[in-house]
C-alpha cells in the first residue's frame, strides 16, 4: 500500500478529486490522507499529486502490520489483559505495576 498525506488545502482538494475518480485504486480515504494499492496505477497517482503540490503531499509505502511476528507475546498479552481490566478509569502504568506485564518505560525504549 501506498499512503498518502497532505499538508496543505489545495492538495487535499486534488487528494479528494483523485479518490473520487479512482476508487479501485483508493483502498482507503482518512480526509488529509489516504491508502492507494501499490500498483503502477496507485504510484502513478501519487505521484502526480506530488508533482502537482510539491511538499504539501507525502507518499510513503507502507506493509501490513502482522503483530505475531512483529510484536513480543508479552505486549500482546499486556494489551489483551489492559483491554480486559476491571476498572476502565486505571491507567496502564499502575495495571502493570507489580505484575509480569512490561512497564510503560521499557516499552517506549524497545523498538519492534
Amino acid at each position: 500500500m501506498l499512503l498518502v498525506v497532505t499538508y496543505s488545502e489545495t492538495a487535499r482538494t486534488g487528494l479528494r478529486n483523485v479518490c473520487r475518480r479512482h476508487g479501485g485504486t483508493v483502498a482507503r480515504r482518512f480526509g488529509r490522507a489516504a491508502l492507494f494499492e501499490a500498483t503502477a496505477h496507485g504510484t502513478f497517482l501519487a505521484l502526480r499529486l506530488r508533482e502537482t503540490h510539491g511538499g504539501d503531499v507525502q507518499i510513503e509505502r507502507t506493509e501490513p502490520f502482522n503483530e505475531f511476528t512483529a510484536v513480543d507475546a508479552s505486549v500482546r498479552e499486556a494489551a489483551e489483559a489492559y483491554a480486559d481490566r476491571d476498572a476502565t478509569a486505571t491507567p496502564y502504568a499502575s495495571f502493570a505495576a507489580g505484575t509480569d506485564h512490561p512497564d510503560p518505560e521499557t516499552m517506549k525504549g524497545r523498538e519492534l
